[in-house]
C-alpha cells in the first residue's frame, strides 16, 4: 500500500523517481479505508531531507499511511524556508485537540547543550507528555530518543571524547521482539552523535529493555515493555550520502572530523559509500507500524 503526502511536498518527486509507491490526498480520498495516522515532529534543520528519509522507510509497508508534519513554535528555523514551512508543517496548538496512532521525534543537532538550555525545551516536553494519551505508539530519534529517555525515565546523556560517525555493526538481543522481526542475527546501521546512553542507566529501569546494541557503539534500541515509547540511538533512516554531507561539512567548518567508519570504501571520501543498511531500517520501520502501532490503535482514534 501507498505512503499518503501532500501534493507539493518535494520529497513526493523523489520517492517516485525511486519507484517507491506514493499517493496524492485526492486519490487517497476516494479509498475506502482508515490510513494510519503518523505524526512527525521534524527536529532537524534542513527539514526536506529528513521528510524524504522518513516517508521512504514509512513507505515499506503494506499499510496506508498519512503523515503530519509538526514542528516547535519556539524555535526559528533558519535551514528552510518559510515558505515550505508554512505549507507543509503545524504547529502543536494546530492538532493539539487530535489523536494519532504513531508519532515520530527525530533527532536534532543540539547534542552540546543540556537538555534544559535547548529553546524549545519546555514546549518539547509538553509535546512528550501529550504523546501519553494522545498517541499509540511513539518512535523518538537519535537525540530525539535521548531527549525522551532523559523526559521519561530521567535516564542522562554523555558527552564523548569525539564524535561518533559510521556504520556498525549490532548485535540483535532477543530475537523474539516483534521490532526485531525478520533482522539478522548481526546487522549495519548508521549512527551520527557527540553523545551517548549508557547501558547501566537503561538497566536500572525494568520497564524498559535493551532490544539490539553494538560493541563499538552502544545502545541502538530501547523500548518500554508495552510498546509505547521506541529508543533508536541512531539513524536507520539515513541515505547513502548524509553521512557524506556531515563529514564533508564538519571539514569546511575546521572540525577535523575523523572519517565515518565502516562507510568509504577503503576509508576514501572520493570513492561513493555503500548503502549497507537500508534494509534494516525499512524492516525497523515496518515492523513498528505492523506490531506497535496498526496492531494496537482502535479503529477509532477518539478511543486511543
Amino acid at each position: 500500500m501507498p505512503i499518503k503526502i501532500q501534493k507539493d511536498l518535494p520529497a513526493k518527486a523523489v520517492l517516485e523517481s525511486e519507484n517507491i509507491f506514493v499517493m496524492d490526498e485526492d486519490r487517497a480520498l476516494s479509498q475506502d479505508i482508515r490510513p494510519l495516522e503518523i505524526l512527525i515532529l521534524n527536529l532537524m534543520p534542513i527539514k526536506e531531507d529528513t521528510e524524504t528519509q522518513l516517508l521512504r522507510a514509512l513507505s515499506n509497508s503494506p499499510l496506508q499511511v498519512d503523515c503530519t508534519f509538526l514542528m516547535v513554535s519556539s524555535h526559528v528555523s533558519k535551514n528552510t524556508s518559510r515558505s515550505h514551512l508554512n505549507k507543509f508543517y503545524f504547529h502543536f496548538d494546530d492538532i493539539r485537540q487530535k489523536r494519532y496512532d504513531g508519532m515520530i521525534i527525530t533527532g536534532a543537532p543540539v547534542e552540546h547543550m543540556e537538555f534544559e538550555e535547548v529553546n524549545y525545551w519546555e514546549e518539547l516536553k509538553i509535546i512528550m507528555e501529550w504523546s501519553k494519551t494522545h498517541v499509540t505508539s511513539t518512535m523518538h530519534i537519535c537525540w530525539g530518543a535521548q531527549a525522551g529517555l532523559y523526559y521519561h525515565y530521567g535516564i542522562p546523556k554523555y558527552h564523548r571524547k569525539e564524535k561518533l560517525s559510521g556504520i556498525y555493526e549490532h548485535d540483535v538481543l532477543n530475537r523474539k521482539i516483534p521490532l526485531v522481526r525478520s533482522f539478522n542475527d548481526t546487522f549495519l546501521a548508521p549512527h551520527s552523535r557527540f553523545t551517548e546512553v549508557k547501558r547501566e542507566d537503561v538497566l536500572k529501569h525494568p520497564e524498559l529493555m535493551i532490544v539490539a546494541e553494538s560493541k563499538k557503539a552502544g545502545i541502538f534500541l530501547v523500548m518500554s515493555h508495552d510498546g509505547k515509547h521506541i529508543f533508536v540511538q541512531g539513524h536507520p533512516e539515513y541515505d547513502r550520502m548524509t553521512l557524506n554531507g556531515e563529514y564533508r561539512r564538519d571539514l569546511a567548518k575546521g572540525m577535523h572530523p575523523v572519517i565515518p567508519c565502516n562507510y568509504y570504501p577503503d576509508d576514501d571520501p572520493a570513492e561513493v559509500p555503500v548503502l549497507s543498511w537500508r534494509n534494516t531500517g525499512n524492516t525497523l520501520y515496518s515492523n513498528w507500524l505492523n506490531f506497535y502501532v496498526y496492531q494496537i490503535t482502535p479503529y477509532l482514534l477518539e478511543e486511543v
